[in-house]
């Protein structure tokens, strides 16, 4: 008799823990699709796929940039979904030959994804190109010529500004996020 009691107890607690695990990861599934949101599909993936980049390093970045505000406009004057500056947008206006406007959503899509392609091709590590789109080509440019920020094969290992180094953690944490909920 004992035994089958404690069969049974064993049985309702393994149903109760089943229950609660996956409670536990529906609660967090949902959390999750909340905090890595994908809007702008149709225009980040045609963008990204146009400039051969991962779609969802667009995301996180959109995500860290401006959580997906079009109307988003920081204190240092950065405009849009990817929060560009002004005289970056001009610059990418010229090279890529259009023209584009900035308060647009869309081209402001267009704008980041075709300025992440070119920091793409000035450097080669993910953690590099986060760091130009944030803090600006030339600064890294600099940090690049100081060994003290570089590893031995040329590549940035240190970040001097914390804002930067956390603007990359935080693009690179959405961005596994972004894999692991939706690839």
């Amino acid at each position: 008799m004992n035994f089958v009691n404690n069969l049974s107890f064993r049985k309702r607690f393994l149903i109760f823990l089943l229950f609660f695990v996956s409670l536990v990861a529906l609660i967090i599934s949902i959390i999750y699709f909340f905090l890595v949101p994908i809007d702008y599909k149709k225009q980040i993936q045609k963008n990204a796929e146009e400039f051969q980049l991962d779609c969802f390093l667009v995301y996180a970045v959109v995500r860290v940039e401006s959580n997906f505000k079009s109307d988003a406009q920081s204190s240092a004057g950065a405009i849009g979904i990817m929060q560009l500056m002004p005289a970056t947008a001009i610059f990418i206006e010229k090279s890529m030959g259009e023209e584009l406007d900035i308060f647009d959503t869309h081209d402001n899509i267009r704008m980041g994804c075709w300025y992440l392609h070119y920091l793409s091709m000035k450097f080669s590590t993910t953690t590099e190109i986060l760091a130009a789109y944030n803090a600006g080509e030339g600064v890294v440019r600099k940090w690049l010529q100081i060994d003290e920020y570089t590893n031995t094969d040329g590549t940035l290992k240190e970040i001097p500004y914390s804002e930067t180094k956390n603007y990359i953690n935080r693009v690179k944490n959405f961005y596994n996020c972004y894999k692991f909920f939706y690839n």
